[in-house]
């Protein structure tokens, strides 16, 4: 048995090397605390709260989700995007008006295998972890909801790359409060402000809302600093 890196001592989680990975690690609600817990035995809790968790795992944490905004014309517009969770640096990798699970598992894929320029752009937030190089080696988690978008093909493709799925509790938005809190910022400086007229519209502006909070927006949790300054990488305040 070994001891997950970056865990204090009186959490107590492990990982016993000689039984299989399963494919997510769940997280459960009770009393007000979200605790994480075992998947068939293999990741062994002594009862570590969900902070706790996000605190000592956050230089290696993604976090994605789902939100969705309605055009003049009453058409539902949805966006998939994924958040570092140390950094809070944000890469948007689509918008569709029809979010199938086959859509998602291909945008997934697209993270893996696109090749371009430097994030920042809509366009290039497709080619996330390649564009991240050697720092997509220190991705060990993602952190999603329940959504029947998520199926199991979406899973495995963060598998292949050794990286865990952590499934939130059932109607517990925030235990992924870090990418809801991004969200909010969004809607409230931009999509609040703005009347969308369609799909092209969107993602023209979500590339340059993107590119501002990456690159400009000041966070208090980074020092005063933008993503992309956030060369430190460590357990930033949740």
């Amino acid at each position: 048995m070994s001891r997950i890196p970056g865990l204090p001592t009186e959490v107590g989680v492990a990982v016993d090397h000689r039984k299989p990975a399963e494919p997510a690690i769940e997280a459960e609600q009770k009393g007000g605390t979200t605790r994480v817990l075992p998947v068939a035995g293999d990741i062994l809790v002594g009862d570590p709260t969900w902070r706790t968790f996000l605190r000592a795992q956050a230089a290696g944490l993604l976090a994605t989700d789902f939100f969705c905004i309605d055009t003049i014309n009453l058409r539902r517009l949805y966006v998939l995007f994924v958040m570092e969770i140390a950094t809070r640096r944000v890469h948007v990798l689509g918008v569709t008006t029809n979010p199938t699970g086959p859509w998602t598992v291909q945008q997934a894929r697209n993270l893996l295998q696109d090749v371009g320029e430097r994030i920042g752009s809509f366009r290039c937030a497709r080619n996330f972890l390649m564009d991240l190089g050697d720092r997509a080696n220190r991705f060990r988690y993602l952190i999603r909801d329940r959504d029947g978008k998520f199926t199991a093909a979406f899973d495995a493709v963060f598998r292949a790359e050794d990286i865990q799925i952590v499934r939130t509790p059932i109607r517990a938005p925030r235990a992924n409060a870090v990418a809801e809190r991004w969200i909010g910022s969004l809607r409230r400086e931009l999509l609040d402000r703005i009347l969308i007229v369609n799909r092209r519209q969107l993602e023209h502006v979500l590339a340059i809302y993107v590119t501002h909070y990456n690159t400009h927006r000041p966070h208090r949790s980074l020092g005063q600093t933008p993503p992309a300054g956030a060369n430190r990488v460590a357990a930033t305040r949740l």
